[in-house]
């Protein structure tokens, strides 16, 4: 026998996932009683010691002073949108006399559920997770018993406090400026699989139809959109009439169709509206700039620290996801429906 068993041997004897011994040895929902017996039996034998003992150990022991801020690769790369969450972040954790721990994660790490090292040692007080990794990877990060608040993400799956955007809302805000606008035939560009903000926002577009008394005509509910020029290109061409406006459910959309859409020869807004949303760099750096839904991304990193020391205080209390509200930012690509 190793001297050191750990959950991926466990996982490995049963042939299961490491997540769901995870799950299973820190008493949180997601297998079945029967394969929690089993677990906690073979893990038994297999002499590792987990469980409730190394759960006390993370709330009762004395704190570090130290906070840890996870995101991957991706994330920590789209500085223009999360690299603001990051500086409020900071800040709020140093004023409340903590030190900020930062890590991305890879995707050689999030496939082998290989935690930082300062969660493998308990040398933090509380985990920040900044947008999604996988729900296997935060499933780990909430294994370890340590106090975690999640960043613009959540997940049937994933038991944790969460700050969220109001995407649905804030759609439903997007489509209702158009509408006022005069406009009838109003198209979206998503990707739904990308993250569930994204299909929320989907969700707020068709409530909005809905609510309107609008048609939603399929060809202009694309949900696999791309942030490419040729594919935005290829993918106007391909349709045998355009809306007069679009919603889409982030600005670098906004941007490549705001590009195809005159390259084709229409103008905007006098021929077709575009309206995304997140107010980044690309809304603003398009011509025209871009309508969009703007995020307080300052809220964002202070509610984040906010929630995370509340609930080191309070780990007892029920999950809680907040709904951050955004405004719309009139600007120059949308405009009175054509007649």
């Amino acid at each position: 026998m190793k001297d050191k068993v750990t959950m991926q041997d466990i996982a490995e004897r049963l042939n299961i996932s490491k997540n769901s011994v995870s799950q299973a040895l820190s008493g949180k929902d997601g297998v079945s009683e029967e394969t929690r017996k089993l677990i906690l039996e073979t893990a038994h034998q297999m002499g590792y010691v987990y469980s409730q003992s190394r759960k006390r150990r993370s709330s009762d022991a004395e704190p570090t002073g130290n906070i840890a801020l996870i995101a991957s690769d991706f994330a920590f790369s789209m500085k223009s949108f999360f690299g603001e969450i990051y500086l409020s972040i900071e800040r709020e954790t140093v004023k409340r006399g903590k030190n900020l721990l930062i890590q991305s994660v890879n995707k050689h790490a999030a496939e082998k559920l290989i935690l930082p090292s300062f969660l493998q040692n308990q040398s933090v007080d509380g985990i920040l997770v900044l947008s999604h990794i996988t729900t296997d990877y935060i499933n780990t990060i909430t294994g370890t018993g340590k106090p975690t608040v999640l960043i613009d993400h959540h997940h049937p799956s994933i038991h944790a406090d969460c700050i969220l955007t109001n995407n649905r809302f804030s759609a439903y805000e997007a489509v209702r400026h158009l509408t006022e606008l005069g406009h009838r035939k109003i198209g979206i560009l998503s990707n739904t699989s990308f993250s569930p903000s994204y299909y929320e926002r989907w969700e707020g577009y068709v409530l909005a139809m809905n609510d309107f008394g609008l048609e939603i005509h399929n060809p202009w509910v694309i949900k696999d959109a791309r942030e490419e020029s040729d594919y935005m290109l290829d993918k106007l061409k391909s349709l045998d009439q355009l809306p007069t406006a679009w919603f889409c459910v982030n600005d670098g959309l906004g941007f490549y169709l705001n590009s195809a859409l005159q390259q084709l020869g229409l103008r905007v807004p006098e021929d077709v509206s575009v309206v995304s949303f997140d107010n980044g760099y690309l809304s603003q750096v398009s011509t025209p700039q871009i309508t969009t839904m703007d995020v307080d991304l300052k809220l964002y990193g202070r509610k984040a620290v906010e929630q995370l020391f509340w609930r080191i205080e309070h780990p007892e209390h029920p999950f809680t996801e907040l709904l951050l509200p955004t405004k719309l930012l009139k600007r120059g690509s949308s405009g009175p429906a054509p007649d």
